[in-house]
């Protein structure tokens, strides 16, 4: 079913910790109501809580990853676009994912959502887009390591030819 499609994943650990602060938030509210199950249902409701948080708010992002694991590469396109869009309207939401999404991932949405587009364009062939979006996402991103490193890699093959 999934190609052997590179995925990053880095994770901004300082993101940890006002995710524990809103886990022992939950299990002082339970707390509040029962202090028997506290603890487990605390730590349940934080796991309902962030299942409904990424699967509505990132939903397009996650779409876009499934057809890209299809090798759907022209498919995941609209959806990363949609994602882009979403959080470029909704920035709050991605500048403090750790909080409204319980994301502790350090790259943002809206740079993942640039940086697939151009891997799906390169996957299809087409360099003039997939440079444009990496550019893109460096201009947006100037610390963006994933697009800088895809960059130069694109400036090799070019002057290798």
């Amino acid at each position: 079913m999934s190609k052997n499609v590179p995925t990053i994943k880095k994770i901004g650990w300082l993101s940890l910790i006002p995710q524990m602060m809103v886990i022992a938030l939950l299990m002082f509210l339970w707390y509040l109501i029962k202090p028997e199950i506290a603890m487990i249902a605390g730590a349940v409701t934080y796991l309902a809580l962030s299942f409904t948080l990424r699967n509505t708010l990132t939903k397009q992002h996650r779409m876009g990853m499934r057809s890209v694991l299809k090798g759907q590469f022209q498919e995941a396109i609209p959806y990363f676009q949609k994602s882009y869009d979403f959080f470029t309207n909704n920035e709050w939401l991605d500048k403090y994912r750790y909080l409204t999404i319980l994301s502790s991932s350090k790259i943002s949405f809206k740079e993942m959502a640039l940086v697939n587009i151009a891997y799906c364009y390169g996957q299809m062939g087409d360099g003039t887009r997939c440079r444009a979006f990496y550019e893109k996402a460096l201009i947006e991103f100037p610390d963006s390591a994933i697009a800088a490193a895809a960059l130069n890699m694109l400036d090799a093959v070019k002057q290798a030819q």
